[in-house]
This record gives C-alpha cells, sequence and structure tokens, in this order.
C-alpha cells in the first residue's frame, strides 16, 4: 500500500528520471501483519470509550491505517462510517451530526490527487466544529455542532506536506495523536467484542449522493459486505486455489472496504489483478502513452518478459467501459478477462457482473448477470408490481440478501444479462461518483447574480459524464463578456469558483450556458431532457467549430 511520499522520499527519486524507483513510500502487509496491525488499533480504540455499536468515522486517503481501521472497527463490532476525505468544514460537520459519530479519525492533512507533498490542512476544518482545541484536555472534546463527538484521533502525515500551513498537534490537547494511542496500546492478541456479533447488524453506513439533495446513509451489513467480496471474487474467478495472485486496486478506500490498495507501479509489483473505474484506467494509459520514458524504465525492471505478463483480471465498476477503451486495455495492460460491475451503495454494493468468459460484446454493451442469491427485475416505473418482459425498457430492481428499487432505466435480454439504458432520475455520474443536481443547483443559486439555475449531466470524454449548468440571470444582470453597459456582470468562471468554494470540486460545472428560460411542461416543470439535448448540440458545435 502507498502512504503520501515525504520530501525525503521524492528526493531519493529524483535521481531517476522516470520517478519509477523503488517507492520508498510504500509500505507492504501480509495478512497476519494487517491481522496484529488491526488488533492492536482495536485495543486503543477501545481505550478511547469505543464500545460495540458506536460509530467511528473515518476521514482518511488510501494509507495503511485505514485498512487497518476498517478491520478494527469491525472487531469491536462498532459500525465504521467512511468520509470522504475531500469533504469541506460544512460537509463534515453534517456528516457527523447526522450519524451521531463517537469518534472521528482524520489525517492532519489531507492528500491532493497528482500533487505530493502538496496537502489541503484539516485544522480549519476541525476548528469549524471544534471552538478550542488547546483547551482540551485528556484527548477529550465538546462540540456543540456534533454533541455525540467525544475523541478526535489524529494520524500524523505531516512529514509528507511540508509546505501547508502550520499544524501544531502537540498544542492541541483535545486531539488524540494515533502514535500515542499505538504506543500504549502494544498488545495484538485477538479482539473479543463486549457482546456476540450477529450477521445481520449494521457494521458500515456509507454515504452516498442518490436521489435527495442530501446524501443517504446507507447500512450494511456483515452478512451483506462478506458475501458480497465472496461472490465478486467467485465470478472473478478468484480463490484459495491460486493463492499467489495480487490485485492492485485503484480505487478509494471509502469505496472499497476491502482494506487492499495498489500503489500504482502494476508491472513492478506483478499485479494479476486491477480493479478501479473507466477513468482510472484511462489514467493508466495516459500515463504510459505520454511517459516513454516509463515503458523503458519498465522494460530495464524485466528485460526478459513483457512488464504486465501476469496482469490478466481486472474489475470496472461505476460506469461502462466502451469497447474501444477494452481493447486498448487488452493491448497496453493485457487485461484480457476485465469484468463489468453494476450496483449501488445500498446493495452492498454489486448486484449484476459480467464473467470473463462473457463476450467483448456482453462485457461492453451490458453490465452482466445478477450475482449468485440475488434477484433482477425490470418493473414499470409507474406500477412496480408489474414485471416488463424481456427486451422491455424500465426500472430495475433487485432482491436477495440485498434489497433495493434502483431507479436506473434498464433492459434485460433473454438470456438475463441486463443493459442499463438510461436513468429515471437526473443522478449525474461523474467517473463512477454520483452527483445530485439539486446540491449544485442549490449552492449556485446562492450566488448573487443567479435568478435561476438546472443542472443536467453531460457528455464528457473522460469521465462519461459531467455537470453542465443552465443559467438564467437575475434581472439587471448581464452575462457572459459583455460589457455590463451599468448592469453587474455573470461569468462562467465566477460561477465555478463560487461552487468550488462551496463544494467538492467534483460538483464544479464543466460547462455553463446562459439562457433566457427553460423548455418546460405544460404545468410548468423543466425538461431537463432537453437541456441535455441542447449541451450535446452546443458541444458538438464547439468541437466542429
Amino acid at each position: 500500500m502507498c502512504r503520501a511520499p515525504t520530501a525525503a522520499d521524492l528526493q531519493s527519486c529524483s535521481h531517476n528520471s522516470t520517478g519509477f524507483g523503488e517507492s520508498p513510500h510504500t509500505e507492504v502487509l501480509s495478512y497476519a501483519g494487517l491481522d496484529a496491525l488491526s488488533n492492536r488499533l482495536a485495543h486503543a480504540l477501545r481505550s478511547t470509550g469505543v464500545r460495540k455499536g458506536d460509530r467511528v468515522a473515518v476521514s482518511l486517503g488510501n494509507v495503511v491505517e485505514n485498512a487497518a481501521l476498517t478491520y478494527a472497527v469491525f472487531k469491536l463490532g462498532a459500525v465504521l462510517v467512511p468520509l470522504n476525505p475531500s469533504f469541506n468544514q460544512a460537509q463534515l460537520t453534517a456528516a457527523l451530526a447526522h450519524l451521531g459519530a463517537k469518534t472521528l479519525v482524520i489525517g492532519a492533512v489531507t492528500d491532493l490527487p497528482y500533487k505530493p507533498c502538496r496537502g489541503r490542512s484539516n485544522l480549519p476544518l476541525l476548528e469549524g466544529f471544534i471552538p478550542d482545541m488547546a483547551a482540551g484536555g485528556g484527548g477529550r472534546i465538546a462540540s456543540e455542532h456534533v454533541p455525540t463527538l467525544e475523541t478526535v484521533i489524529v494520524v500524523d502525515n505531516r512529514a509528507a506536506h511540508p509546505h501547508i500551513a502550520a499544524f501544531p498537534l502537540e498544542q492541541l490537547r483535545a486531539l488524540t495523536p494515533l502514535s500515542e494511542l499505538l504506543s500504549s496500546s502494544a498488545s495484538s492478541h485477538a479482539v473479543v467484542p463486549d457482546s456476540p456479533l450477529a450477521a445481520d447488524e449494521t457494521i458500515n453506513i456509507q454515504f452516498t449522493s442518490g436521489t435527495t439533495s442530501q446524501p443517504k446513509a446507507a447500512q450494511l451489513s456483515h452478512t451483506c459486505i462478506l458475501n458480497n467480496g465472496r461472490l465478486i471474487a467467485a465470478r472473478m474467478g478468484l480463490g484459495p486455489r491460486r493463492p499467489h495472485r495480487r490485485a492492485a486496486a485503484a480505487v478509494p478506500l471509502l469505496r472499497l472496504r476491502a482494506g487492499l490498495h495498489g500503489d500504482g507501479d502494476d508491472g513492478r509489483r506483478d499485479a494479476t489483478g486491477l480493479y478501479g473505474v473507466a477513468t482510472m484506467f484511462v489514467a493508466e494509459l495516459e500515463l504510459l502513452e505520454a511517459s516513454p520514458a516509463l515503458r523503458d524504465r519498465l522494460q530495464e525492471i524485466h528485460p526478459h518478459r513483457a512488464p504486465f505478463r501476469r496482469l490478466r483480471k481486472g474489475i470496472a465498476a461505476g460506469s461502462s467501459v466502451p469497447e474501444s477503451l477494452m481493447r486498448r486495455l487488452y493491448a497496453a495492460l493485457g487485461l484480457e478477462e476485465l469484468a463489468i460491475c453494476y450496483g449501488q451503495t445500498e446493495t452492498s454494493p454489486v448486484s449484476l457482473m459480467t464473467s470473463p468468459a462473457d463476450s467483448l460484446v456482453r462485457r461492453t454493451g451490458t453490465v452482466g448477470r445478477a450475482m449468485p442469491h440475488t434477484a433482477v427485475k425490470v418493473v414499470d416505473p409507474t406500477d412496480r408490481g408489474r414485471v416488463l418482459p424481456r427486451g422491455a425498457r424500465g426500472e430495475l430492481a433487485a432482491s436477495g440478501y440485498l434489497v433495493m428499487q434502483g431507479g436506473d432505466e434498464a433492459r434485460m435480454d433473454a438470456e438475463g444479462y441486463v443493459e442499463i439504458t438510461g436513468r429515471i432520475k437526473d443522478l449525474i455520474i461523474r467517473g463512477g461518483e454520483n452527483i445530485h443536481p439539486l446540491e449544485v443547483e442549490d449552492c449556485l443559486l446562492q450566488c448573487p447574480g443567479v435568478g435561476d439555475v438546472s443542472v443536467v449531466g453531460v457528455p464528457h470524454p473522460k469521465y462519461g459524464e459531467a455537470v453542465g449548468a443552465f443559467v438564467v440571470a437575475h434581472a439587471g444582470w448581464t452575462t457572459g463578456d459583455k460589457d455590463g453597459n451599468g448592469k453587474h456582470v455573470l461569468r462562467e468562471e465566477d460561477l465555478k469558483a463560487w461552487v468550488r468554494e462551496k463544494l467538492s470540486a467534483h460538483l464544479v460545472p464543466s460547462h455553463v450556458w446562459f439562457v433566457d428560460d427553460y423548455p418546460k411542461t405544460a404545468s410548468g416543470k423543466i425538461q431537463k431532457f432537453k437541456l441535455r439535448d441542447m449541451a450535446v448540440r452546443s458541444l458538438a458545435d464547439s468541437a466542429s467549430s
């Protein structure tokens, strides 16, 4: 697994022009090591008062501590609440308060993608709901905004980010450094929960921004998580008879709760499987295609064989993989057995999946068939008691040890393969991340000069979909780069900056169109499908010109 590289790490790699050295910031864990570390963490958490059923929020990146904490919390019978490290102060406070979290584990710094040693200090986030961290004592806090919160444990990763503003952890007595907890809890013996665990008990709560304006908290059980992982592996053809397989996971640990993450240099680590979303596969290809020096370095490391010779299996989740991308993955990485997964956080998450034995047409045009012990059907969205015939479009629903009314439009063929044909609701899926338009619309409506706004998903060559905003200016305002002539001017860059300041970066609109009015139904509802058509035409015109 990777941790963020320190300045010293980068210095040691600088002699290699490709930056592809021995990765001093990589940490290797055996199963025994992970078990022992998670036991130590479990004992440490228990010493702070964490008991079965308590909610432990974790806001960390792809680091060893994140993986070990997952198992530590599970062993105690507490409830793990993984939070997106990119949350701003308002989002973090709202999430903690909504779920009544007792403990928060957070990094001193949040790593920023593709920006080694340049992270975001989390001190301002904590100051937003812990008024006087220096005055506390004994690692206990009192927060008016999150009254259930008792302990904030900080993973000290400041050495990886020498350029950020000071985070005086040693002076903030209300916070508890993780290193101190571990030093006071040397025991790696097995942990016994306060009371026996039951298979149907909630062990994980995942936030998902689905069909409401605020993220929903989905409760997952031992049964759901264990069965989903086991059944995914079985469909991929993985199992104990192949003990030396290595998987490199390119997804955030806040979504992948299996606790495995690859360090990116899949060729050098002899990875045999790759797990990510389609946009991450595209990034791998772009890196290889843009860096001949990297390819040469890989060949130096493996002079007598192809660098990715062991890489065969893989999973793409979050969105479908176009046939052209699938063929590029075969040619560049050797991913001949790439499978497609479909599901939702609420379904633990995979309900449909292709098999490596499926044809290329099946693996690029469908999301596969139902998983074992799972039933899926396509129903009439206006009468969910009526199951539609094979080939007809309708709403996809799943049941079994997981139950979910999907909300996605789909159709199923005679052999049980399901094709996702659209979205009944207006959810935007950007590179595997769910975005509800209402969250962006509410933010933009608070921007001075915005009279009305409607947000839709628009095509994006890399992310599949991106946020597009159609904005009506207030009376007395003009738009674009026009001369205001005494009026205030509303500009695209100002709107993007506004959202960037208020929300996470992936919610910032990629495109903004200024309009005088919207196409509407007779009852006055905005016809978003017509806005999407307008966006497609506008993007096509821009590309042709």
